[in-house]
């Protein structure tokens, strides 16, 4: 596993670094950073990160036979192996659709997956990933941080924690290949799905390019059911009608 991960003291961002060199790079190569001056999120946010006190990598990801409309299995699969690594280190997480992992009602790790397309399959992706692991102090404008350290009061070494968690995260990925496990990858997010089952409020968005979070829109309260195929998210609402949102139309209120 060692031999697949290239650390950088410094770069722009390992997601960038990775999709640029992807043509001659095996499946599974990693890419990770002491410190990213350009780490990127979802819907274009930058990741914010203390240099050398967090997991800031990128995986690239070559799979056999996932068609475009498959891709975000892909997604369910970082996710699952990072709940996985993280309940191994005492701290359950849950997955925050689609792909930000929170302990409790704080986030501890986001990801950014980029599919490359070629012929209605997934030739490949970049699977983005940022854990905070020992930060402690955060930008006072974030709004739920919190890191692995903040959850169990212990200190890690970054860069040997790495390997443990593509472990987690590749006992999935080599599972595509099974039919029957395949399958298996929508319920075991649904069931790591953060709440799922529970009346909370939302904020259903106008549409805009502006980010999710920095726009606001109609209040509901609505319960989420799960996924649909099309990978959005289904919520009941108060009066039992069932709607579906992307990813730029709905807000959790937490």
């Amino acid at each position: 596993m060692a031999d697949s991960i290239q650390w950088f003291d410094t770069v722009d961002s390992t997601n960038t670094r990775l999709m640029n060199d992807k043509a001659e790079l095996p499946d599974k190569t990693v890419y990770a950073a002491r410190f990213q001056t350009a780490g990127r999120g979802q819907k274009g946010n930058r990741w914010e990160s203390r240099p050398g006190e967090n997991l800031t990598f990128s995986i690239l990801l070559k799979p056999e036979n996932i068609s475009a409309a498959e891709q975000f299995i892909l997604s369910e699969i970082v996710a699952l192996g990072l709940v996985d690594y993280l309940a191994g280190q005492g701290v359950p997480a849950t997955i925050k659709w689609p792909n930000d992992i929170y302990a409790g009602d704080r986030k501890i790790c986001g990801t950014l997956i980029e599919p490359v397309l070629s012929d209605s399959k997934v030739a490949a992706a970049i699977a983005g990933i940022g854990l905070n692991m020992n930060q402690r102090v955060f930008d006072p404008s974030l709004p739920n941080p919190t890191s692995l350290s903040l959850q169990t009061g212990k200190t890690y070494d970054v860069e040997a924690e790495l390997p443990k968690l593509l472990d987690c995260i590749f006992s999935y990925y080599d599972r595509l290949y099974s039919p029957y496990a395949r399958n298996g990858f929508d319920a075991f997010y649904l069931e790591r799905l953060y709440r799922r089952g529970e009346w909370h409020l939302f904020e259903e968005l106008p549409a805009s390019d502006i980010p999710a979070e920095h726009r606001a829109g109609l209040r509901i309260e609505a319960r989420i059911l799960g996924i649909d195929p099309k990978a959005r998210l289904l919520l009941e609402h108060r009066d039992g009608t069932v709607h579906a949102y992307g990813s730029k139309e709905i807000k959790y209120i937490i």
